[in-house]
């Protein structure tokens, strides 16, 4: 028997809520008649990469008939708060990818703060902020986020590392790293 996977709010000890999000996805969920459904987080993975994030990957054969949601149907905005929200299975790899969405500076902040806040999101996003903070101190995108949420109380214990939302930078023909850059 597969035991259910514990969720980001399981692990921080937070209670997490019924989420209009996760029920707007539910239909994406299903491939071809007939084949098991996509998790929400191996579905929402999956549309980050379709989107151009690069740093976390699915790891399964997506089935060919999935439909895949347009911009209009479900925005960037989205895809960033649904994989910030505290009932995602507790895998801190995923949130390298909203991490990496926020970092190129293309999202609408007030738009995704809004979301954020609806989907009880806006903690996660805050931590974000200060992990990202830690390797681009005056990033546009994620001083915006630090100081739109300066009463988001910070976790009992760190959600991921800031070197998992960075990569090194190499001088030529060093093998140490010069310094950190945010993934984009």
């Amino acid at each position: 028997m597969i035991e259910a996977a514990t969720s980001l709010g399981d692990r921080m000890g937070i209670p997490v809520h019924q989420s209009p999000l996760r029920f707007k996805i539910q239909p994406w969920l299903y491939g071809a008649a007939g084949l098991d459904p996509l998790t929400p987080e191996d579905w929402l993975v999956e549309l980050a990469n379709r989107r151009g994030a690069t740093v976390v990957f699915y790891d399964r054969m997506v089935p060919s008939g999935c439909r895949w949601p347009e911009r209009h149907e479900f925005s960037d905005e989205e895809l960033v708060v649904a994989l910030c929200q505290l009932n995602c299975a507790d895998r801190p790899q995923l949130l390298r990818l909203p991490a990496q969405l926020i970092s190129r500076g293309q999202l609408n902040l007030e738009i995704l703060l809004h979301l954020a806040r609806l989907e009880r999101a806006s903690r996660t996003l805050k931590e974000l902020s200060t992990q990202a903070l830690k390797v681009e101190a005056y990033h546009p995108a994620w001083s915006w986020i630090a100081k739109a949420l300066p009463n988001e109380k910070p976790f009992r214990e760190p959600l991921i590392h800031w070197t998992r939302l960075a990569e090194p930078l190499f001088a030529a023909g060093r093998p140490n790293p010069i310094g950190w850059k945010l993934v984009a």
